[in-house]
């Protein structure tokens, strides 16, 4: 079993919730980035998602923009990335890594160097926003590598299309709570609950829901229905501007352990 099977078997067999909070690689602080991804985990993280910083992050917010291009600007590349997974995985072999972006990074670097190097370094799957299951095929070498590829569905999403996501679905279907960008405030549990559970009965993987995911009290409501809740831009923002690595710790467990409590509440 891959890291994220057995780490979405654990929660299920727990009856608990999966946390997987949102950070881009290399903001605030370069070299602090390891140091972050660990204090995720200690905070309550049951999967990191890493972004790959990107100089147009179409599906992304203000707040995710930002800390591409602060991440840019001090020279954070792809490259940084996997060597930053690589030294986290040097004290924790255990919780799965998901690296999120989009497709140009990967297409420069070669699909199969970079699907060697990924698996070389400890990441267990991939997240591109911007390959939709139509270009799948594309992805191929990272699949073969052994790497997840993380599809994404939203309420937009035809049936016959949710069908075959459904199918295809492997570490974790991630279903966007609405139509729009990361960040924007318009989540209505209600509105997608429904959805959620009908796509959980027909998906061959884990059902996560993030977008519009902010505090304890949004996290808990999503946790009714979702095995796992996904938490990006209310962290990012929360870690703008911490410049010491005590300082990213302390920002990340006042941030998250609320809300990891409210999930095993809840």
């Amino acid at each position: 079993m891959s890291r994220l099977d057995k780490r979405f078997a654990a929660l299920q067999a727990a009856g608990r919730t999966g946390l997987i909070p949102f950070v881009t690689a290399g903001d605030p602080v370069p070299e602090h980035a390891v140091s972050l991804m660990h204090a995720l985990v200690d905070a309550g993280a049951d999967v990191i998602e890493l972004g790959v910083p990107f100089s147009d992050p179409m599906a992304d917010g203000p707040v995710i923009q930002h800390a591409s291009e602060r991440a840019i600007a001090k020279g954070v590349g792809l490259g940084d990335v996997l060597k930053w997974v690589a030294q986290f995985r040097q004290r924790d072999q255990a919780t799965p890594v998901v690296l999120m972006g989009y497709l140009n990074p990967v297409e420069i670097r070669g699909y199969v160097r970079f699907a060697a190097e990924a698996v070389a370094a400890g990441v267990d799957g991939v997240l591109l926003v911007d390959c939709p299951w139509e270009e799948t095929e594309v992805l191929a070498p990272l699949r073969a590598a052994g790497l997840k590829q993380i599809l994404l569905a939203a309420p937009t999403t035809a049936p016959e299309r949710m069908a075959q996501l459904c199918e295809a679905a492997e570490g974790f279907l991630y279903y966007v709570s609405f139509a729009g960008i990361t960040g924007a405030g318009r989540l209505s549990t209600q509105d997608i609950a429904v959805r959620v559970a009908d796509i959980r009965k027909r998906a061959k993987a884990p059902v996560a829901v993030g977008f519009g995911v902010k505090d304890a009290q949004s996290a808990k409501a999503i946790s009714a229905f979702a095995d796992a809740v996904v938490i990006g831009s209310a962290l990012v923002e929360r870690l703008e501007g911490a410049a010491t690595a005590q300082d990213i710790v302390t920002r990340v467990g006042d941030f998250l352990r609320p809300i990891r409590a409210a999930l095993d509440a809840g």
